[in-house]
């Protein structure tokens, strides 16, 4: 019996839920007639069923063709109807408003009836546009999806032009980033260009534009205006805005973050760092904990409270500027956001390359820190898996982030078996963690494997907002193509492509040693360095094997796995060559936990000086059980698939990665 004929039978036998159900399998599995899937799309809107996937069936019917009117009708009565009253509204407020407006050189609206599209709610944030002349559904749009398609301000020697731009999300981003004309002390309007009066009017519907108006910010252009651009205010309006003198950067011009993700250990954050650092149009300092950030505006926030004058703020607060001082003192309903901004504008050090007169306000580039990022996985019952992080939950549970309505987000990825290296290399030179040293009592080095095999946050939550606008970028094309990532990364931060981005820096100085051991520059040393003596071969092909969707979604070749077939005896050789890892594990225990600890045998503690070596070493070897176990453990899930899920059941996916532009290549993409 076919699925649609089971739908049947439970309808005629009342069973309205598995009726729903069975339709709706039905048309995911496809290969349904036209009058099928009509069928079911009408007892789904009928009989409570998920009204979307009815929906989405009268819109395709109709735009192939099929049942028409019978389609039309129904989504009208049941989508369009209930709902035209309030985009008639809104339409007619929105008229009203640019009829008064001064920039704005047309004012024949159409009736509403005669507009040149309808907007069929598809859900509460979007809609499906319908476009009566062509007889044609559009797909769905959400005009708040918050996300910036494009480089608005790449070039900012003139005053911004946007073309064509629909998206709520994205005129109130560029009316809230693009600074008042009075406060640069030039003509720095924000000209707004439609090829089509018609198709703009349409989208009065869906759009309110009054709050946008208020400032008199923007020039609005249809078709062949766009040759007005741009308009000389001091000969066609008497406006001399060369009389104003510039304002500088202020905690309440900040309105977009930049996060700086780290993914793990040694990928390459500080490079990054450095190429970010005096950019004109980016707040850019060095990683900082989290934890300590929050920690400083909790103790902003506390003493704020109590402060009776801008004097008294000024004095307590000497980290601060004067300025920063007094802007937090006056602003009524202070946010996280403002603190931080206040904190980023007073490290005058870092903020040498700022831009005080630019077009735009500034992003603060962000990039909060953990000791250790750290990943889980659960199981659920149908096999699935989630991934579980409490670093990452405090970065989304954050009052910092939150408090930014626009984010955008990039994360650097360095090939996983060379950063594993280096961050054990780190661990046993930089750190010396295998030095018995009195500040690294009770450290010991973890199970980096693990580590590494866990922690997956290069996988998105589709749901999260802090990802809708995310890019993933090679270490090694920053590295190798600087020109063309950095061209492309500053494409999709959307700030201009500066000369600050063509050398690493940092406060300004070119080419500085970072940190001890960092290569300078754009060196590429550390592209091509291996740490072997940090890594066998069996640990990275371990690695490569559990991460094997990234290397193939991110361009990466494997050297350590030959691509075959895994299974559990193969996984155990693997294990047998941990011998890196296992050992560097077992002197930091000798050397930072052992001569402290007081271990229990046949359940009484024995404290150093009674622990024979035989029971050090059957501690040892006891942890090295439990670290093979969940090895082969994690293997072992990852064998027959990848796959993975939120808490909601919705599938993850690979943050995008930064494309490059092949004509800007300097060497062959890294594989």
């Amino acid at each position: 019996m076919q699925t649609i004929d089971i739908a049947r039978r439970c309808a005629q036998l009342n069973a309205v839920s598995d009726a729903n159900n069975a339709y709706i399998l039905a048309l995911h599995q496809g290969g349904l007639t036209q009058e099928e899937r009509m069928e079911a799309a009408v007892y789904l809107l009928r009989m409570g069923g998920d009204y979307k996937v009815a929906y989405t069936q009268f819109a395709a019917l109709y735009n192939e063709g099929q049942f028409r009117d019978e389609c039309l009708d129904i989504m009208t009565q049941a989508f369009y109807q209930p709902n035209v009253k309030l985009m008639k509204s809104r339409y007619e407020k929105n008229c009203v408003a640019l009829a008064k407006y001064p920039y704005l050189f047309r004012m024949d609206f159409p009736k509403f009836e005669k507009l040149a599209l309808r907007f069929y709610p598809f859900d509460d944030n979007g809609y499906l546009p319908f476009d009566a002349e062509n007889q044609a559904f559009g797909g769905y749009v959400n005009y708040n999806h918050p996300v910036v398609s494009r480089n608005f301000f790449k070039d900012l020697d003139n005053p911004i032009l946007a073309q064509d731009v629909y998206s709520q999300y994205e005129l109130e981003y560029l009316n809230d980033n693009v600074r008042p004309s009075e406060d640069i002390g030039r003509e720095n309007h924000l000209y707004l260009h439609y090829e089509s009066w018609e198709t703009f009017c349409a989208h009065l519907q869906v759009l309110n534009l009054r709050q946008l108006l208020k400032e008199r910010k923007i020039v609005f252009l249809f078709g062949a205006e766009l040759s007005r651009y741009p308009i000389d205010f001091k000969e066609t309006y008497g406006i001399d805005y060369s009389q104003y003198p510039v304002k500088p950067i202020g905690v309440k011009d900040i309105h977009r973050l930049i996060w700086h993700t780290q993914l793990s250990s040694d990928n390459g954050g500080d490079f990054f760092n450095e190429v970010f650092d005096s950019h004109p149009n980016v707040l850019c300092m060095p990683s900082i904990m989290l934890e300590k950030m929050e920690q400083y505006i909790a103790e902003y926030k506390e003493n704020y409270a109590r402060f009776q004058t801008v004097q008294e703020a000024g004095a307590h607060f000497t980290s601060l500027t004067p300025q920063a001082a007094r802007e937090l003192f006056l602003i009524p309903n202070r946010t996280d956001k403002d603190y931080l901004a206040a904190i980023f504008l007073s490290q005058t050090s870092y903020m040498k390359g700022l831009d005080h007169a630019s077009r735009i306000a500034p992003a603060l580039f962000f990039q909060p820190h953990f000791s250790r990022i750290m990943y889980d996985m659960k199981h659920d019952e149908k096999g699935r898996t989630i991934l579980l992080s409490a670093e990452y939950d405090k970065i989304r549970s954050s009052s910092i982030f939150k408090a930014f309505k626009y984010i955008k987000t990039f994360t650097p990825l360095r090939r996983v078996t060379t950063s594993y290296a280096a961050t054990i290399r780190w661990m046993v030179e930089k750190r010396g963690m295998l030095e018995g040293l009195e500040e690294r009592k009770n450290s010991i080095i973890p199970d980096l494997v693990a580590d590494r095999v866990l922690n997956r946050s290069f996988m998105i939550d589709p749901e999260d907002r802090l990802y809708k606008d995310s890019v993933l970028v090679r270490f090694e094309d920053g590295k190798t193509n600087p020109e063309a990532t950095f061209r492309a990364l500053a494409a999709f931060l959307d700030i201009p492509y500066t000369e600050s981005m063509t050398y690493c820096s940092e406060k300004g100085v070119h080419d500085v040693e970072t940190a001890e051991g960092n290569v300078v520059g754009f060196d590429t040393a550390t592209v091509y360095r291996t740490y072997d003596e940090y890594a066998t071969d069996e640990e990275r092909a371990y690695i490569e094997f559990c991460l094997r969707d990234a290397y193939q979604f991110y361009g990466y070749g494997f050297h350590y796995y030959d691509g075959g077939p895994v299974d559990e005896e193969r996984v155990r050789e693997w294990l047998k060559g941990f011998t890196n890892v296992n050992e560097k594990i077992d002197v930091s225990w000798r050397k930072n936990v052992m001569p402290e600890a007081a271990i229990s045998i046949n359940g009484k503690a024995i404290t150093e000086k009674d622990i024979l070596e035989e029971s050090k070493q059957t501690f040892l070897e006891k942890k090295k059980g439990e670290m093979d176990a969940l090895r082969l453990k994690l293997a072992q899930r990852l064998m027959g698939g990848l796959y993975f899920i939120n808490k909601n059941g919705q599938p993850l996916r690979m943050m995008p990665k930064l494309e490059l532009d092949p004509a800007l290549l300097r060497e062959p993409l890294y594989h």
